[in-house]
């Protein structure tokens, strides 16, 4: 059974930075890519950044490039985001989950999803 546990979402100022992790369990992680996905209200979720199964290789939406990274530890099951320069436009709901390129984009294994970590930035 897929779990994915997201944390490290907050409050924060515009600028500002936070951490976000996921534990994964139920797929053999280092297997996997990984991925986030946020969600504002309103609007679909739309893909944020993927790594490789092996963490050599990274992908980010064009808002994220050059303000979020993507990294994993395949020892912990782990996948995180670090979210630098936050602007009131990230806020979201952030989800993890195991990850594939696809024709149109990024999608993922199966349609089991967290319960996500909300990430709000204020002005």
């Amino acid at each position: 059974q897929v779990q994915l546990v997201e944390s490290g979402g907050g409050l924060v100022q515009a600028g500002g930075s936070l951490r976000l992790s996921c534990a994964a369990s139920g797929r053999t992680f280092s297997r996997y890519g990984m991925g986030w996905f946020r969600q504002s209200p309103g609007k679909e979720r739309e893909f944020v950044a993927a790594i490789s199964w092996s963490g050599g290789t990274t992908y980010h939406a064009d808002f994220a490039k050059g303000r979020f990274t993507i990294s994993r530890d395949n020892s912990m099951n782990t996948v995180y985001l670090q979210m630098n320069m936050l602007k009131p436009e990230d806020t979201a709901i952030y989800y993890c989950n195991y990850a594939k390129p696809e024709s149109t984009g990024w999608g993922t294994f199966g349609d089991s999803w967290g319960q996500g970590t909300q990430v709000t930035v204020s002005s």
